[in-house]
């Protein structure tokens, strides 16, 4: 039997930009398929579950943010935002809802098929494996079920999110720069993107109660880096 193909779920209201996406994808090996809408990307991703999103962000009716912020409430799937903005306010908006990566329209095919290959590519660095259990303060990550509790609830982390949180934890006790965190977690690509990574861990502390001024689990040091507290 072959292998089963990766699959992409690529959502926009522009037919002609879809069936782009779509020959960029077929020639890259993925199975594709297509939404023009939110709610019908919705409707598809329960039908089917897909490997991928490529989200349009300015579609009438539904739009990506509402998709991706609905798809988060039950999945990690990753995100790739698209848009025709291409301004900091956008992108923050696009990675609060949820988002794992954010591509510019227009775009040629090399760069989403190297964006593509690159958010699997993270996604599966990331795959579960027997590791030891974290413990402190009430916050428990266990690695092998990729699970994290917090004084025994169950909290719900985007893919990026539980990243973010699991090299920290790796690296408990040792300050990381912001730097090292980006190039960890989205690639050598991304570094120097620190307005993503602010995200996403504003997003983290929230979930975990924790906050720059008062410090449980996840310390800051202005102008340097993070650094998740040694477990006693």
């Amino acid at each position: 039997m072959p292998p089963r193909k990766v699959s992409v779920l690529a959502v926009d209201d522009d037919k002609r930009m879809l069936r782009m996406i779509e020959h960029i994808l077929k020639l890259e090996g993925y199975r594709v398929l297509t939404s023009s809408s939110g709610e019908a990307a919705l409707d598809t991703f329960d039908e089917v579950t897909p490997d991928l999103i490529l989200l349009d962000i300015r579609m009438p009716g539904m739009d990506g943010y509402t998709v991706c912020q609905h798809i988060r409430e039950f999945s990690q799937t990753p995100i790739i935002m698209v848009s025709v903005e291409d301004g900091d306010e956008e992108k923050v908006r696009g990675f609060a809802a949820g988002a794992d990566d954010y591509v510019t329209k227009p775009f040629s095919s090399k760069v989403l098929a190297a964006r593509v290959r690159a958010l699997l590519r993270r996604a599966d660095l990331w795959t579960e494996r027997p590791e030891p259990t974290f413990r402190y303060r009430g916050l428990v990550i266990d690695f092998a079920r990729r699970r994290v509790t917090l004084e025994g609830w169950e909290i719900k982390l985007t893919a990026t999110e539980y990243r973010v949180l699991s090299y920290l934890v790796h690296n408990a006790g040792r300050l990381l720069t912001p730097s090292q965190i980006l190039e960890k977690v989205w690639g050598e690509d991304y570094i120097g993107e620190t307005h993503l990574l602010q995200v996403n861990m504003s997003r983290l502390r929230q979930k975990l109660g924790d906050s720059p001024r008062n410090a449980k689990y996840i310390l800051t040091r202005p102008g340097i880096g993070y650094m998740v507290i040694q477990e006693m």
